[in-house]
């Protein structure tokens, strides 16, 4: 978005003012320093204006200045936002948009439907899995980014907006005239997963997280849940009032769940558990990887610290800071990071801001296709639980038992490699295939299995249809790896978001491993020390004291 185009110095004033003035201006001969520094800018900006080789609008120039500023930082959670992305954060924060109530992605160059979700103007039209959005509103949509069709797709509830959509099977396009409504995005997805043991995924910590969250474990305990795995995974956060919300419904009122420390210590608060713990004595597994961050390393630190839940997995992203949002001028928003947060036990988790990516080349690939390494703690600061156990700060939370995903075989890797030099992603190819197989296959079954039929059929659509050679031999030996991408993508065209999670558990190392454990288990101290005795067993040494209950 641009700013209006009028030349207006004083916003150079204001910028400085705005960033640094606020705290220099007080202080002696910073005075005069931040006027000419503010004079500077002005004077820079309108020289480029009047005389750059490339005309530039001088609005444009106040916001290079406004983005550079950022970068200079050196902090990526400190940002301008405009309009647009203002919007995009309130969604993230509220999970509601005007819009159809469909998940997109970009497929073979068109806008594709990945998913419906349930009760939602999309679903009432008769859109399904695989339509690929190829007009909207009489403009074609070949090329577009998942971003362009976002920025057209949502609008205000109770507009419509008309469709051209090419479905397979079906010959000629389809026209769709759906009306826009108010749609949320529920955040917690749970079921069964063993005959007591519970799954709550939680994928983000939205206004409604904490309601979600606590409807979906007490319908959970009506069917039968004794315990539960409360997924964090991949989870990258949101509100830190609903972190500790979350927390709460786990912990007895009072507790500490978080302290936030700022440069003015007048400002540092601890935040408490505000009510009475709502499940006390349930076993409770959390899952935690690399792309847990903020919120969620909030609440699997607080129940940590406080020996109330198991944390499996693999250590967290490392995110140990608070942003707060100011409102300027035109409707934009600066986020910026005003202070740091602690764990109970007083450790900070915050990861330094730059990674060395060039170490991790060479990595374990995941099933999902993600880098797998381990994070030496060697050198971390330690501290200690309520029950003196250790735990360590800096860098994320380290699991108190790591286990890594299912990774790819050397084999998988050179088919996945193989893939990749012909532009071809093995989610993306199964996505395509799977949306025709259900179409071919109404009689499918949920509980179906990846057959070498199956199997075969999808080894001639790469060669036939997407026209790739692939070595059969290489094909047949990465058999594994893509019988569960199939799985998970055909049950999604099948049956939709939650058979294919369902599908996806069912390969994850941490989630059979969190099952076997509370198998064993009635108490969360219990869980601990048994998690702390197998992992003791395995290392040879003496698995320590056990956890008492607060």
């Amino acid at each position: 978005m641009r700013l209006r185009r009028t030349w207006l110095s004083p916003l150079a004033v204001a910028l400085i003012a705005l960033v640094s003035g606020g705290w220099l201006l007080q202080q002696g001969t910073a005075t005069e320093d931040a006027y000419t520094q503010s004079k500077l800018l002005d004077e820079v900006l309108r020289l480029v204006a009047e005389r750059y080789v490339e005309e530039t609008e001088p609005a444009e120039l106040y916001r290079m200045a406004i983005d550079g500023l950022m970068t200079e930082l050196g902090d990526p959670y400190t940002d301008f936002l405009d309009r647009d992305e203002w919007k995009d954060l309130q969604l993230s924060t509220t999970g509601n948009y005007g819009g159809l109530g469909i998940r997109i992605d970009e497929q073979d160059g068109w806008i594709t439907v990945v998913a419906v979700l349930p009760n939602t103007p999309a679903e009432k039209r008769g859109l399904i899995t695989g339509d690929r959005i190829v007009e909207v509103d009489g403009e074609p949509a070949e090329g577009w980014s998942t971003n362009d069709a976002v920025q057209v797709l949502r609008g205000p509830k109770g507009s419509a907006v008309q469709l051209l959509v090419m479905r397979p099977g079906v010959d000629r396009p389809i026209e769709v005239e759906i009306e826009r409504d108010e749609i949320h995005v529920v955040s917690v997805k749970s079921f069964m997963v063993d005959d007591d043991v519970g799954f709550v995924r939680l994928e983000q910590f939205s206004r409604a997280a904490r309601g979600e969250l606590q409807s979906a474990i007490d319908q959970l305990l009506s069917e039968g849940a004794e315990s539960f795995i409360l997924d964090l995974r991949s989870n990258p956060g949101g509100l830190l009032e609903e972190g500790i919300a979350v927390a709460d419904l786990f912990l007895p009122r009072g507790v500490e769940v978080v302290e936030t420390r700022s440069r003015n210590k007048n400002e540092n608060q601890a935040y408490g558990a505000p009510s009475t713990e709502q499940y006390p004595g349930l076993p409770l597994v959390v899952l935690v990887n690399p792309y847990s961050a903020s919120a969620s390393e909030i609440v699997a630190g607080a129940l940590q610290d406080h020996d109330r839940a198991l944390i499996i997995g693999t250590t967290t992203f490392g995110k140990g800071l608070v942003q707060t949002l100011y409102p300027l001028s035109g409707g934009n928003y600066l986020k910026m990071t005003t202070a740091r947060w602690f764990t109970p036990s007083g450790r900070s988790i915050q990861k330094p801001f730059r990674t060395d990516f060039a170490a991790l080349a060479g990595e374990a690939i995941s099933m999902e296709g993600d880098p797998v390494h381990v994070v030496d703690v060697a050198d971390r600061e330690t501290f200690y639980t309520d029950a003196g156990r250790i735990v360590y700060g800096g860098g994320g939370i380290t699991p108190d038992m790591t286990v890594m995903p299912d990774t790819l075989t050397s084999t998988e890797q050179v088919f996945r490699e193989e893939l990749a030099a012909n532009e071809l992603a093995l989610r993306d190819a199964t996505f395509r295939f799977s949306v025709q197989w259900v179409h071919d296959h109404p009689d499918l079954r949920e509980d179906f299995e990846i057959t070498p039929v199956v199997r075969d059929a999808f080894y001639n659509f790469i060669v036939e249809e997407k026209g790739i050679e692939i070595d059969r031999d290489l094909f047949d030996d990465a058999a594994g790896w893509i019988d569960w991408e199939l799985g998970i993508r055909i049950a999604q065209s099948a049956f939709g978001e939650e058979a294919s999670l369902k599908r996806t558990l069912r390969r994850q190392p941490q989630v059979t491993k969190a099952i076997a454990l509370l198998r064993q288990t009635d108490t969360p101290q219990d869980l601990i020390a048994l998690a702390a005795s197998e992992r003791a067993a395995m290392q040879g040494v003496d698995a320590g004291p056990a956890p008492t209950p607060n």
